[in-house]
């Protein structure tokens, strides 16, 4: 059995902004290939949203990050893909180091891209961030 596509997963992800840019990784995988993302992926069993969320960032940009707050809920549901996760987002700050695209084998580019300069073919949940962190006024 596979999570988020044969019962419900939970997944994380993070909004890291600095100076009113956000940080994207280009995906090259499924669900969602070409597209742009914020960090994040699934939660372990036993392990906190928090947790998750920093390791997931650590893995994929090679950062410590800092969490300002619970931005919001993303239901991540793409029925053509088959997938279905719920996915609490955080916006984040890098705390120390610089990133680097650390998954090759995921994720083809990194880039910062103004909050009001977005590419158009971004991720459900960049999508659901960005308008998550624009209620908060935040960036």
């Amino acid at each position: 059995m596979e999570k988020g596509r044969d019962y419900i997963g939970v997944g994380v992800g993070a909004i890291v902004v600095d100076r009113g840019r956000v940080l994207l990784l280009k995906r090259r995988k499924e669900p969602e290939s070409g597209c742009w993302g914020i960090q994040g992926g699934a939660v372990e069993f036993g392990e906190s949203i928090e947790d998750a969320v920093k390791r997931e960032v650590k893995e994929e940009l090679s950062v410590e990050v800092e969490l300002v707050a619970l931005l919001g809920v993303t239901d991540h549901i793409l029925p053509h893909a088959g997938v279905h996760w719920v996915s609490p987002v955080f916006l984040a700050r890098i705390a120390s180091g610089s990133p680097k695209n650390a998954e090759r084998d995921k994720h083809s580019d990194l880039r910062w891209f103004g909050l009001d300069d977005l590419p158009e073919d971004v991720t459900l949940t960049t999508r659901r961030a960005v308008e998550l962190l624009a209620s908060r006024g935040a960036g």
